[in-house]
């Protein structure tokens, strides 16, 4: 047997899937070559190895990437991915656009550092916000110098359009006030009462006449009397 031959066969060989004859020849061939000897035994020895090894998870590089390849129509650009960040950050990204967002971060080097930089630049916001700094010097004059032309205070009134305005919801709140809905509603109730009792039509006019014939009734009785 030829070495060529042999380390063609060479993995069916270890396997053991070749047939007997061919196992003889090879065997023999292994003892009388070191060459191929030594090969079968760096074989063997790497397949070991594999077998008593465990298998590393892919990273997150190798999936995107795939999908990449597979399915391209399914890549985020980096303008889709700033302005889903926010969202991302908040933790309201829709599934179907948190793993694109992320294999997009895992693939492309312009905005893999983009949201750290950001949750940073928020901290700095906070850690600012929280330390109150001091009024600088000459404010207060700057800005009634910019609004009132001068630096001593005075009083502004308001145009009067603003004030008649003022005024008139200030009406309105004392009409729509509960207290004087609860006495309408009581005037009403007893408009309501004399229409119904008083008055033969019920009508305001009914109480008006049935009024004067009381009072008719009244001034006859006195006379009478």
């Amino acid at each position: 047997m030829l070495c060529v031959d042999f380390e063609n066969l060479l993995t069916d060989y270890i396997e053991g899937v070749v047939g007997a004859e061919t196992g003889r020849l090879m065997g023999e061939h292994a003892m009388r070559c070191p060459v191929c000897h030594e090969t079968l035994s760096a074989v063997r020895s790497a397949l070991d190895a594999c077998h008593m090894g465990t298998v590393p998870p892919p990273s997150r590089e190798l999936e995107a990437r795939i999908l990449q390849r597979t399915v391209p129509e399914t890549a985020m650009d980096c303008e889709e991915f700033e302005e889903c960040l926010t969202d991302y950050l908040d933790g309201f990204l829709p599934a179907h656009l948190y793993h694109r967002w992320e294999r997009h971060a895992a693939l492309c080097d312009r905005c893999t550092e983009l949201p750290g930089e950001v949750v940073r630049a928020i901290g700095a916001c906070y850690t600012y916000i929280s330390d109150e700094r001091p009024l600088p010097e000459g404010l207060n004059e700057r800005i009634l110098q910019a609004t009132l032309g001068t630096v001593t205070p005075q009083e502004i009134k308001a145009p009067w359009t603003v004030r008649a305005a003022s005024r008139f919801r200030l009406w309105l709140d004392l009409v729509i006030s509960p207290q004087l809905v609860t006495v309408a509603m009581m005037l009403l109730m007893a408009i309501l009462v004399l229409t119904s009792t008083v008055s033969a039509d019920g009508s305001i006019s009914g109480v008006y006449d049935a009024g004067l014939q009381l009072a008719e009734r009244t001034g006859a009785q006195s006379v009478g009397r």
